[in-house]
């Protein structure tokens, strides 16, 4: 629940098991894939966008908001497209396309001036296991999301959410592991000051 997301270790050390480990052979298919994309396979295009809007269009929900969410996410997989072919393979496919992710959403908030985030009705396409809250405590989660830095939030839910590793989410940001440490402390450290603001009692 909301108080197991606010005491976890936050020492990058504490995370080196987390977040995907990809093998030889995931690496190998991966590779084939983004040949076939960039080759113009629409059947390689599809699975493509199928393996990975669920996650990026999370993401994005709770950066942006629900009622512009499908547009940004949108426009990611459109960038992503474009810029296939210039995957250096440096990170894993999906952390390439967080990247992106957070890219299309700082220019989004740069074109609307604000960071705020619209409350969600409900959970966008979420199937991660172990990190639901009952009703009322995503609703007072979401609530106090909305009140984080864009960066803070963007961490937390990259590690909450998405279950990312320090690591993937450095490259992700293009920060350091130590900065994401930070950050997501000072990310937990808000909500919770936030979460009480708003009537959650630890």
């Amino acid at each position: 629940m909301i108080d197991s997301l606010l005491r976890r270790n936050t020492s990058p050390e504490a995370s080196k098991s987390s977040g995907s480990e990809r093998g030889a052979n995931a690496i190998e298919l991966e590779g084939q894939l983004i040949a076939a994309c960039t080759d113009g396979d629409r059947e390689a295009q599809r699975r493509l966008y199928d393996s990975f809007h669920a996650s990026i269009y999370r993401l994005v929900t709770r950066m942006v908001g629900e009622q512009d969410a499908a547009d940004v996410t949108q426009q990611v997989f459109l960038q992503a497209f474009r810029c296939l072919d210039r995957f250096a393979g440096r990170s894993s496919l999906d952390t390439w396309l967080y990247r992106l992710a957070l890219n299309e959403c700082w220019q989004f908030f740069r074109r609307q001036r604000r960071g705020k985030l619209q409350l969600l009705n409900r959970e966008p396409m979420d199937d991660s296991p172990g990190h639901e809250c009952d009703a009322d405590h995503r609703e007072l989660l979401e609530k106090a999301l909305a009140r984080l830095e864009p960066d803070l939030r963007a961490v937390f839910v990259l590690r909450e959410v998405e279950t990312r590793s320090y690591r993937e989410i450095a490259e992700a940001m293009q920060i350091s592991e130590g900065t994401v440490a930070s950050k997501l402390n000072r990310a937990r450290r808000l909500l919770r000051e936030y979460l009480i603001e708003l009537g959650w009692e630890p």
